[in-house]
Formats: C-alpha cells, sequence, structure tokens
C-alpha cells in the first residue's frame, strides 16, 4: 500500500495514533507513534530513534556498545504492507518498522534488514523459505506475591477449551481482521497454557505475523483482566513456553523448479530430498550457536532440558519430538504441499527476524557444503549412553545462555551473516542481561521474564 491509501484507511477506522514498531536486540517490542495527521510526512522520513536502543536491554539498562550512546539516531520507517488496525486498543493502528540511516541506507544493526539479507541470499540461490511458528503462552492472573494460572485444565481437555474460550474466540476474531489465518488451537500441557499456529508465509512475513500474533494476544488478554505471558519458562514447576518454528524451502520465481517444494522427494527417506539432509545438516552443524539467537534469555535454558519434548541434543528424526528438528509426517494427498521441517529450540525471547535468518543462514551453508546431518534418530536422544551419541555426533546444546553466546561468537558463518555490528550489539546486550540475572534466585528471574514476553 502507498501511504495515501494506508492514511485513507486509518481516517476511515478513526484512528488518531498509529504505532511505529519493532523487535529490539533484548526480544522487546518496542515504537513510538504518530498522530494521524502526521502519518504521511512519517511513513516518508521515519520517527528519529537514538542509536543506543539497539544496545538497549530486556533489563532498560545500557550495554556498552561503540558508537551506540547519546550520540547519533537512526529513523523507523514503517513498511506499508504491514499496515494493520488494532482490535484491542482504541484509535490505534501499527505499522512494522525497518532501521535506517540518516543517509537512507539500511542500517546494518537492523535486524528486520538481516533478515532481508538472508531472503536476498536463497533467492540467488535459487530459493524462497516459507515457515510459520507454534505460539505457545500462558493465560494468568497476577497475585500479591506473583502470578498464578487462569486455568487448572489438563493438557488437549475439552475443560481447557471452555475455560478460555472467550478470551481466544477474541484473539482469533483479532487476529483475522488482521489478516492472519490461524491453522489450529489448543490447551497445551500446563495449566492455563495455550497453544496457537498460524498459515505459513514467506520468512520475513512470518517474522512480522510473529509480533503481531504477540502483541494481538497480549492486548485481548489485558481486554480481559488477565495476562498473556510468552516467557520460556514462566513458571519454574511447569511446562515451558517454545515458539517452534515450521518451514520449508521452495523454487523460487524464475529458478529451476520454481514454484515447488524442495524439501520434497517422493523417492527420497521418508520423502526428504537430497537437499532437505543437507538443509538439517546445516542447522545441526550450527545448532550450539544458533540457540543464542532463538533461545536467547537466561529463562530460556530453564525450557531446553532432556526428557521434556523441548529438545536439548543435536538431533534429528522423522516425528521425534526430542529431536531439535523433527520432519513431521506429510499430511495425506497434500505430500509435496505439507513437508516441511519442524525447529525446536526457539521460544519467544528470541527476535523473530535473528531466529528465522539465523536458521536460514544455518541451512543455507548446509546446502552450499552438501553437510551429511547423519542418521535420524528414532528414539528419544537423552536415552543413549554418552558413547553412543558421541559414536552418532550427537552433542548437549548449550546450557546457559552465556555458553550460547560463546558459541555464536566462535561461528563466523553466524556472525558473517549477522555483520559485525549487528553481532557486537546483540552479544553486548545479552551478556548484560545474563549478568543481571546471574546472583538471582531463579523465582525471580521466572517473575522478571513473565511480563516481558
Amino acid at each position: 500500500m502507498d501511504p495515501q491509501t494506508v492514511l485513507q484507511r486509518a481516517v476511515e477506522a478513526h484512528v488518531r495514533l498509529v504505532r511505529f514498531l519493532y523487535c529490539d536486540n533484548g526480544g522487546i517490542i518496542r515504537g513510538k507513534a504518530t498522530h494521524i495527521n502526521g502519518l504521511v510526512r512519517r511513513m516518508a522520513e521515519g520517527i528519529g530513534q537514538t542509536l543506543a536502543m539497539q544496545a538497549f536491554a530486556s533489563i532498560d539498562a545500557l550495554a556498552a556498545v561503540e558508537g551506540m550512546g547519546p550520540v547519533g539516531e537512526f529513523r523507523l520507517v514503517p513498511d506499508p504492507t504491514t499496515f494493520v488496525i488494532l482490535p484491542y486498543a482504541p484509535n490505534s493502528a501499527m505499522m512494522l518498522c525497518d532501521m535506517l540511516t540518516l543517509e537512507r541506507q539500511p542500517w546494518a544493526a537492523c535486524p528486520r534488514t538481516f533478515l532481508k539479507r538472508m531472503v536476498a541470499t536463497a533467492a540467488q540461490m535459487g530459493m524462497v523459505m516459507q515457515a510459520a511458528v507454534e505460539h505457545e503462552f500462558y493465560l494468568a492472573r497476577a497475585t500479591p506475591t506473583g502470578y498464578e494460572s487462569f486455568d487448572r485444565s489438563l493438557c488437549y481437555s475439552s475443560v481447557g477449551f471452555d475455560a478460555s474460550a472467550r478470551i481466544i474466540d477474541d484473539v482469533i476474531a483479532a487476529l483475522e481482521r488482521q489478516g492472519l489465518q490461524v491453522e489450529q488451537f489448543m490447551p497445551e500441557l500446563g495449566p492455563g497454557q495455550q497453544e496457537l499456529s498460524i498459515h505459513h508465509a514467506d520468512a520475513l512475513r512470518a517474522a512480522d505475523n510473529a509480533l503481531l500474533v504477540r502483541e494481538t494476544v497480549r492486548g485481548v488478554a489485558q481486554q480481559h483482566g488477565v495476562i498473556a505471558s510468552f516467557a520460556a519458562k514462566p513458571f519454574l514447576d511447569q511446562a515451558g513456553n517454545g515458539a517452534h518454528i515450521h518451514c520449508s524451502l521452495w523454487g523460487a520465481p524464475g529458478a529451476a523448479h520454481a514454484g515447488y517444494n524442495l524439501l520434497f522427494d517422493p523417492r527420497g527417506r521418508g520423502g526428504i530430498s537430497q537437499m532437505g539432509f543437507h538443509f538439517i545438516g546445516g542447522v545441526l552443524a550450527h545448532l550450539p550457536a544458533l540457540v543464542a539467537l532463538t533461545c536467547a534469555s537466561p529463562n530460556s535454558y530453564r525450557r531446553l532440558l532432556p526428557h521434556f519434548w523441548s529438545s536439548a541434543y543435536t538431533a534429528y528424526g522423522f516425528d521425534n519430538r526430542e529431536g531439535a528438528i523433527r520432519i513431521p509426517s506429510a499430511f495425506w494427498g497434500r505430500e509435496a504441499e505439507s513437508t516441511n521441517l519442524e525447529f525446536k529450540p526457539a521460544d519467544h525471547s528470541g527476535n523473530p527476524y535473528l531466529a528465522l535468518g539465523g536458521l536460514l543462514a544455518a541451512g543455507l551453508d548446509g546446502i552450499r557444503r552438501q553437510l551429511d546431518p547423519g542418521e535420524p534418530v528414532d528414539l528419544d536422544p537423552g536415552n543413549l549412553s554418552d558413547t553412543e551419541r558421541a559414536r552418532r555426533g550427537i552433542t548437549r546444546l548449550p546450557t546457559s545462555l552465556d555458553a550460547a553466546l560463546d558459541a555464536l561468537q566462535a561461528d563466523t558463518v553466524l556472525t558473517a551473516a549477522l555483520g559485525p555490528l549487528l553481532t557486537s550489539a546483540y552479544v553486548a546486550v545479552k551478556r548484560l542481561e545474563s549478568r543481571y540475572f546471574a546472583d538471582k534466585p531463579p523465582e525471580e528471574e521466572a517473575r522478571q521474564h513473565f511480563c516481558k514476553y
């Protein structure tokens, strides 16, 4: 949409404020808003934001990053195609933004621009990534001492459907009004835990959608007097919240096999192509570093435990929900269309642009180098002996954010993809968050993460 069309839609909906939003290195959705009177002008010139905001951590403290202090600014320039009226906020709308320099060039520290670069790299190789996220979250109420679950229902139980029916119906209606197609919903394992999946889209739109879902669920929940938490482990004694990424690779327009699912081969093992196995090989090779982007908070590593179906090892398998990568069964009659990979070690503390961009960079490296992922695992890898895991090349994922950041800094493929400025800013922000929580008890860590994500 052009700016005048956006303005017309905003006027017709009686919008007063339009939020210019982005997701920062701490995984927090932030932004500023313009009054509708200045909307067209602001869409062209952006809204100024200090460079320091990309060194701002989720604890609202500034990490030490050269060039990201009190001097200088970038501009938040919205993507008009992301414009939506917010059903849960009166007279409000929003757009998601890119970060541009004052010279009107993409800023090297912009996560959305990073994903765009990875999408362009894939296009040069003749492929397009499609992706979707499984959104897990808890509905809860605040208490004088913390938070309590919204209900006590069991996993997938009809009681859970009934308990949250009014809230979830309003959530789905709000998502539909913003153009998002809901695929499935279910009450999940934890009491008060929900899971919502959205229809797949190209990688950039999938990341945008992840932010839209977070904003919408939290906004609608607030209208009902409850809190929605996407934190990785909001309740230490209950199931964690994941943001499993389902992805597939398709032939790009004009390329060989245009419009064809490149992961699918009816003659391949389990219907997976050789390219698909190479993609898996790349993800597994970079996985210890990749989780620094996809499991991006200290709280994340309380979720990534063996035997908890959250994935704790560099393993993959067919319908193996303990694998870091699960190859789901294709749907009958839609095998070519529905073949995809599920990446499990991801949660909503990760910036979705960094998560999807990192996943794509790792997988493309596997395709370039034709990496062999080894044999699929058909049991819980945590039940294998250390010797057997070593023989199969299966290693434990990092058990802390610091360990994951060490792996990221040592991974030349991912750091080259991110670029030096985004790498240094991201690592500095995450090191600051890790230091802040290092001497905090687990209960305080969980409490502080609860409302941030």
